[in-house]
């Protein structure tokens, strides 16, 4: 049945119900003029930011220095991909390279969180770059396999003619 035109909505009537319920409500939602008592010890200054904590403790030195090795192990594995020691063309090399960048996203992932998780900005900054390098090492070797790029590479290796 249709509400009539002098009719509130059905969800908006509970949602008014509920928020008069609440025990900071606005006054003229519950139908009083004057605000209501606040327990003793409540400030009305402004508020934190949602999802943050009020007062965060600052990482201890043993949390830090994970964070510090785990970027660097997500930096070492970057620089040294660009100096892999194979034929990454086809086969197994192929997915053998493809393996070693996996590793780097996921150490370079890893360290991103755990930064995340620490606030510690500089760290986190680094593990995402090292992130992205990853992404680019991926892609150089799938996109002329999956027809993207303007060369083509095949998956596997090709003996002989066909």
């Amino acid at each position: 049945m249709p509400p009539k035109p002098g009719d509130k909505d059905p969800f908006a009537r509970e949602v008014e119900r509920l928020l008069k319920k609440l025990p900071g409500a606005d006054p003229s939602l519950r139908g009083t003029p004057e605000p209501a008592p606040r327990p003793a010890g409540v400030t009305t200054g402004p508020r934190p930011a949602l999802g943050r904590a009020p007062s965060l403790p600052a990482p201890t030195a043993r949390e830090v220095w994970g964070l510090v090795g785990r970027v660097a192990l997500a930096v070492v594995l970057g620089v040294a991909l660009t100096q892999w020691p194979y034929a990454a063309a086809c086969g197994w090399s192929l997915l053998g390279y493809l393996a070693a960048v996996l590793a780097l996203l996921l150490a370079a992932g890893w360290a991103a969180v755990a930064a995340w998780r620490s606030h510690v900005g500089i760290a986190h900054a680094a593990a995402l770059v090292v992130f992205f390098w990853g992404i680019v090492l991926a892609a150089e070797q799938v996109l002329p396999r999956v027809g993207y790029a303007a060369e083509s590479a095949t998956w596997r290796c090709v003996v002989g003619p066909q």
